[in-house]
């Protein structure tokens, strides 16, 4: 059993800004968004008698969130690297309008979920895949994990054997989460929006 967390919207997510492995901090709706999951997490597991660990990106706005979590559930956070975000190299910390600005053509023809994967630098669909098939490989024991919106979908995707396209259209909330169990995932809390 995976329950796969989001991290809560930061500033940058407000400002239409990809973050890939930089980093922004959690805004105040962030928070609650953080303290929102940790209570329907609670509520989930409360009573079950798997023991779970947590597998934490240590990027800062998961971390942040972790922390959330972890004033009401009684766990310790591990980094785990390969929940990290997907870098998109030198466009990491841009907007969409600066990247089309500073590499005119690139985005040509792109639409809202695979511009990620046209960086001449950042990291491709494959590595990103194999990295989240690299995670779930490893994870044998009932896991609570804390990633970021475009890892987030590669995972459930991966873990469900979808297509890419499926995978980048995924849903990506930030108050709510995902369980994983038996090949499928379901949605627990919170709302679905669409964009990371």
């Amino acid at each position: 059993m995976i329950y796969l967390l989001r991290h809560g919207e930061t500033m940058w997510n407000t400002l239409g800004r990809y973050q890939g492995q930089l980093d922004s901090p959690l805004t105040a709706r962030g928070i609650e968004q953080a303290d929102c999951t940790a209570e329907f997490l609670q509520k989930e597991i409360s009573g079950s008698q798997q023991s779970f660990q947590m597998d934490v990106s240590p990027l800062g706005r998961t971390r942040q969130t972790a922390d959330r979590l972890t004033r009401v559930l009684p766990l310790v956070a591990r980094d785990d690297a390969r929940l990290m975000e997907v870098s998109v190299g030198s466009w990491d910390g841009m907007t969409k309008f600066e990247i089309d600005n500073e590499f005119p053509t690139m985005l040509d023809g792109s639409d809202a979920f695979d511009w990620y994967f046209r960086s001449p630098d950042g990291e491709s669909f494959d590595a990103a895949c194999a990295r989240a098939r690299d995670w779930l490989a490893d994870t044998l024991l009932p896991t609570i994990a804390i990633s970021h919106g475009l890892f987030g979908r590669l995972v459930r995707g991966v873990y469900s054997g979808l297509s890419k396209r499926e995978m980048l259209e995924l849903p990506v909330p930030q108050d709510g989460f995902y369980r994983l169990c038996d090949g499928e995932f379901s949605l627990v809390g919170g709302s679905a929006p669409m964009f990371a």
